[in-house]
């Protein structure tokens, strides 16, 4: 394919990256994929979690049961310090539950779906520079220069892309030679996930479903340099002094360690370049959040990018980070939360931690609340004045009149009306809502306009947005 060709580059071919690129490539758009590591991309990895919203998504493109057949956990309910239960068992979706599962089986779905879209990659390409003229983004790397219409930076949280561009991405680091590793315990916990503090020490382990656990740990009482290798003898002493027991822990299938940060872009544009995932916003490993919110922000940038490049107003690109920033801001605060808790070394906020959030989460509200915020569920953006309360709201996963379901409706792309309004070239009509209310669903499954039965300003909204003329 010549570099002219390429309307979108994507940096960084992670599950954010593989996501967006999958999106373009099935709406047409041509679209090339820069990773810096090689085409045996390693598969270990730090993210374990998918939760119910991301699930949606990947339904959404035809995905989530191929992911569940790869193999994981599948869990409606998670453990947060002794008697506090969040019950995801309770979720308004087809998806009530978290699924535990390695991070290498997302980004094997997500790459094979982009590979047979048509995503061109070009791995072991190290970028080294972006420039931005008469409308184009180049992105310059070692083995030579790319160019195109847009550039969207999924390259981590040492994004390159980010420091070309020249956005900061201030913050601090919250926690300090934190260790993972996936290992066999002889002994496992009652339930999984568990989180354990107790004695300076922070741990966190969960079953995979296939004999192996992924464990994170900390301990206070004993922080190395970040490249300094990690001793299994290390994680076992975490997790007693957390626990009260090593639960048998052996055979680490890999360990490594790493720092968790709070750090944000306060911006996710800088003309034709863009930002998403860790490269945008990054976080402790607490809740599980930051894989499941890179992939969101994926979803909500995509169909947005091939609308403009196929005539729709280039102001739907502002929305972007409008919608997206909120929430990774929100996600930031809720995870520091949870690590600082977890971290704390008083013996009093021990007790009172375990009294108090166990007491809280059997109200409903704060279940709901809680529930709602790691699912991803609750998510909502913002709408205008004048527009109506549903706007921005996710859209639930209903039955429609021939037999399938909304989100079936969405892949390719595609927008879907839900009242039985006339059909145009890019959307679905689906059944009638008991309400009276039609609904225009996005192709990220969010409501965009809502209202009584008004065909042309439903045609307006599509035209704006789908470039439908």
């Amino acid at each position: 394919m010549n570099e002219q060709q390429h309307e979108v580059i994507v940096v960084g071919a992670g599950p954010t990256g593989l996501l967006l690129a999958g999106d373009l490539a099935e709406a047409g758009v041509k679209v090339l994929v820069l990773e810096k590591r090689g085409a045996d991309i390693s598969n270990l990895s730090r993210a374990f979690a998918v939760h119910a919203r991301t699930l949606e998504v990947l339904d959404a493109r035809g995905l989530a049961d191929d992911l569940f057949a790869l193999g994981g956990n599948r869990l409606g309910e998670l453990f947060l310090f002794g008697s506090a239960k969040v019950k995801l068992s309770g979720l308004d979706t087809r998806f009530p539950c978290v699924l535990m599962t390695p991070q290498y089986h997302v980004e094997r779905v997500l790459r094979e779906r982009a590979v047979a879209a048509g995503a061109e990659f070009r791995f072991g390409c190290k970028v080294t520079g972006v420039d931005q003229a008469a409308g184009r983004v180049t992105v310059r790397t070692e083995d030579g220069d790319r160019t195109a219409r847009y550039a969207v930076g999924t390259d981590g949280v040492r994004s390159a892309v980010r420091e070309a561009v020249g956005i900061p991405f201030p913050g601090e680091a919250v926690l300090e030679s934190m260790m993972l590793a996936d290992a066999v315990l002889d002994a496992p916990p009652a339930h999984s996930p568990a989180v354990g503090s107790a004695n300076g020490a922070f741990c966190f382990i969960a079953d995979f479903g296939d004999g192996t656990w992924r464990v994170i740990a900390w301990n206070a009482a004993d922080q190395r340099a970040e490249d300094a290798p990690v001793d299994t003898a290390e994680i076992r002493t975490a997790l007693t002094l957390a626990f009260g027991t090593d639960f048998g822990m052996h055979e680490p299938r890999w360990r490594s360690r790493f720092h968790a940060d709070e750090r944000q872009a306060p911006a996710y544009r800088a003309g034709g370049v863009f930002l998403a995932g860790d490269a945008a916003h990054c976080h402790s490993p607490a809740g599980g959040m930051g894989m499941n919110t890179g992939i969101q922000d994926a979803a909500n940038l995509s169909w947005k990018l091939a609308a403009v490049l196929r005539g729709a107003d280039a102001a739907l690109l502002d929305t972007y980070e409008a919608e997206r920033h909120p929430v990774g801001e929100e996600v930031l605060r809720a995870s520091g939360r949870i690590i600082r808790v977890a971290a704390n070394k008083s013996k009093v906020m021990k007790v009172v931690r375990g009294a108090v959030l166990g007491t809280a989460m059997r109200l409903e509200p704060v279940q709901h609340k809680v529930t709602g915020m790691i699912s991803g569920i609750d998510v909502r953006y913002p709408h205008g004045r004048g527009e109506h309360r549903l706007v921005g709201t996710r859209a639930e996963d209903v039955d429609l009149a021939d037999g399938s379901r909304l989100y079936e409706a969405l892949r390719g792309g595609r927008f879907a009306v839900l009242d039985g309004t006339e059909p145009t070239g890019a959307v679905d009509v689906a059944s009638a809502e008991p309400d009276g209310l039609t609904r225009v669903v996005r192709p990220d499954g969010y409501i965009g306009w809502a209202g009584e039965a008004d065909p042309a300003a439903v045609r307006a909204y599509l035209e704006a947005r789908a470039a439908i003329h």
